[in-house]
């Protein structure tokens, strides 16, 4: 089952497998669910309205998405090797408690086909694909979507406290096409795959699967929801294994598909305008 989230003449608006639910429907209400009630729900909102107008991010503004690191021997290797403070992420990794960072409210959020941003304060950008859990308030899975977390290896590698200068910016997010609801079982042993293109040729490929990750998707959620309370639900992503080579760097108009299971994302890199703060100086 998919939800996607359409930009129409009336506001944002989602469907259920290519046909539109009831106007005025949040994601937030079916968070509130079990999963035993959360097709029923569907069922009884859903209209024979074809699902018309362009995909927006399937998260709504004021839901929040959250990240882990580290979770992949890859990623541990890749940021140990950028980090000034070498042994911090090798202890991460080791660690029973998970890194846990925010990420984005869902209004910074970008979907399918928007442009995701790299830091003007940045020379080294890259796209990191993952898989990203749904969460429904009790913090169960309840689906997956594939999931970019935008990063600046650069500002982190100078210092881990610049964390979220690093990865907390505008377009630094993504996330779609869709959220396709499942069991946290179904999503055991998925496949991730990273492309990116400049020019129109592959100038990176790489690929995973969620069966190497180190930490298990309900740990994670539950580290998650220990201190914090997400009505609403919330969406959580779990983690890269596919990292470009230090020499590697995003550059405005590059193209990165990102693949996990049935979800793919696509989004090139936007060209970088001067910010708001800079253009009333």
């Amino acid at each position: 089952m998919r939800l996607t989230r359409h930009s129409t003449a009336h506001g944002a608006r989602w469907a259920r497998d290519g046909e539109f639910l009831a106007e005025g429907f949040r994601l937030g209400v079916l968070l509130e669910l079990a999963p035993p009630f959360m097709s029923p729900f569907l069922d009884s909102i859903a209209t024979r309205e074809p699902a018309l107008g362009p995909l927006l991010a399937p998260i709504e503004d004021d839901q929040e998405v959250w990240a882990s690191g580290v979770t992949y021997k890859r990623s541990r290797e890749a940021r140990t090797q950028e980090s000034t403070v070498k042994d911090v992420y090798e202890r991460v990794y080791e660690a029973s408690r998970p890194e846990l960072f925010f990420k984005a409210i869902g209004r910074r959020v970008v979907g399918h086909g928007m442009q995701i941003r790299i830091r003007r304060d940045s020379q080294w950008n890259v796209p990191e694909p993952e898989l990203t859990l749904v969460l429904n308030r009790s913090l169960e899975v309840v689906g997956y979507t594939a999931g970019d977390d935008v990063s600046s290896r650069d500002i982190e590698g100078d210092n881990p406290l610049y964390l979220p200068q690093a990865k907390v910016y505008d377009g630094s997010c993504a996330l779609g096409p869709a959220l396709h609801l499942c069991t946290e079982n179904a999503l055991h042993d998925v496949p991730i795959r990273l492309t990116i293109l400049r020019g129109g040729q592959n100038a990176f490929e790489g690929e995973t699967r969620s069966s190497v990750m180190k930490r298990s998707l309900g740990e994670l959620a539950g580290y998650l929801g220990r201190e914090l309370s997400f009505p609403q639900g919330a969406f959580l992503m779990t983690g890269t294994g596919i990292v470009p080579p230090d020499g590697f760097s995003l550059v405005p108009k590059d193209v990165v598909r990102i693949e996990v299971a049935d979800a793919v994302l696509e989004n090139d890199v936007a060209e970088n305008e001067p910010s708001v703060a800079a253009r009333s100086h």
